[in-house]
């Protein structure tokens, strides 16, 4: 009986194939809508905790000031940058920490031979490579002596080999950077983009004194990087730090801090939140498109209770029940929800892989996503077929057959 029903529907949604197709488009776009946007906010969630575990996650860094972190934060309180001794004593002071690098940064032009790129300078020790985990693929590190002498020498990012040197080894090379020649000694791994669009390889490295005498003209250490040591939480790193930091900036008791810890972990939680969030906002947002597919079902529906009506006098007055009438009709306004659920589905999929290789993020598709999606498409269809599904199984026979 249920298989019957389901061919004479299936023969009467194909009997007008075209306003089918327009009726079903509703549901197909939201489904895939929804779909899409849940798999490639999934996507981006796994790629911020991919590209944050790249940091490490027992790496903190502690800046000066405090800033804030989420919507609507600002810039932070002003306070004054770090010493490079401040790095030096906090190794000496806390077994917690495994090894810390002083950073400075800026942006400057370097050129070599005749090709020109701007790009960002971080200016580091050698302990930053180790700290943050960063292997060269060639050439060496900046050496102690090179650090604390000052010595002109640099190590590439691979956009900066790339846009100045091509495919050939830099190491060994010349680079100037704006009044100053350094000799490139390494080359470090590639990273690719960070979650923020921003290429990690567009860097050059400079020993931080380098830099400080012969760039920036001041002794300003902006960032302290720390890797905790192997059995250490970074909670409770980062308490030791900021205890000894307050003793370091001479903080009496009761005065604010004018520095800021930041875990790692607590930054791919925070991001993977607001993900999250977005992710859900926007698949909210799709999911109108199925309220709007629902509607469109609910009025071609009662167009086509409307227009078969003598059909329907005809069928109860030889013998067809009630139930019968409603059950045909509930079943054709599902096969159109199905059908839309489906095709949604696979569109669906099919954007969300298009998307993810764009932006370069992880293809993860949630089976149970894409259920939930099928069968909400299939509850649109028994909702909003219903309605005109009972009005038709109500028509008196006699008035049915008078139609015209």
């Amino acid at each position: 009986m249920l298989w019957e029903t389901a061919r004479l529907a299936i023969k009467a949604i194909f009997r007008n194939a075209l306003r089918s197709f327009l009726t079903v488009l509703g549901i197909v776009i939201g489904v895939a809508s929804v779909i899409a946007m849940v798999t490639v906010g999934q996507g981006s969630s796994q790629q911020v905790a991919a590209d944050v575990a790249k940091l490490g996650t027992n790496i903190l860094m502690i800046r000066p000031g405090q800033r804030g972190m989420g919507p609507g934060a600002g810039g932070g309180t002003q306070a004054r940058p770090f010493a490079l001794r401040d790095v030096d004593r906090l190794i000496d002071s806390l077994p917690q920490i495994e090894t810390a690098a002083p950073v400075a940064s800026g942006s400057t032009t370097v050129v070599a031979g005749g090709e020109n790129h701007r790009t960002q300078i971080t200016a580091t020790d050698a302990r930053y490579l180790v700290a943050s985990d960063w292997p060269l693929v060639a050439g060496r590190n900046f050496t102690d002596a090179e650090t604390r002498a000052g010595a002109a020498v640099c190590i590439l990012g691979e956009t900066v080999r790339q846009e100045i040197f091509g495919a050939r080894d830099p190491v060994g090379e010349a680079l100037r950077l704006e009044n100053m020649s350094c000799e490139v000694i390494g080359l470090l791994e590639a990273k690719g983009a960070s979650s923020f669009g921003s290429d990690q390889d567009d860097v050059v490295f400079l020993p931080i004194r380098t830099f400080q005498r012969r760039i920036a003209g001041n002794t300003d250490v902006g960032t302290i990087h720390v890797r905790v040591a192997d059995g250490v939480t970074t909670e409770a790193a980062a308490s030791e730090i900021t205890y000894m930091m307050r003793e370091i900036r001479r903080i009496g008791p009761g005065q604010d801090d004018d520095f800021s810890v930041m875990d790692m972990k607590q930054v791919t939680s925070m991001l993977t939140q607001v993900t999250g969030v977005l992710t859900g906002l926007l698949a909210a947002v799709a999911a109108v498109s199925l309220l709007v597919g629902g509607i469109g079902i609910m009025n071609i529906m009662l167009v086509s209770v409307t227009e078969r009506t003598r059909e329907i006098g005809i069928r109860l007055a030889v013998g067809a029940q009630a139930r019968q009438v409603l059950m045909q009709f509930l079943v054709e306004a599902v096969v159109l929800s199905l059908l839309g659920g489906i095709v949604g589905s696979v569109l669906g999929l099919g954007l969300a892989a298009v998307a993810s290789r764009v932006m370069s993020i992880p293809f993860s598709p949630d089976p149970v996503v894409v259920v939930l999606a099928f069968a909400f498409s299939a509850l649109v269809g028994v909702i909003f077929g219903y309605f005109p599904a009972r009005s038709a199984a109500r028509l008196d026979p006699i008035e049915a057959l008078r139609h015209e």
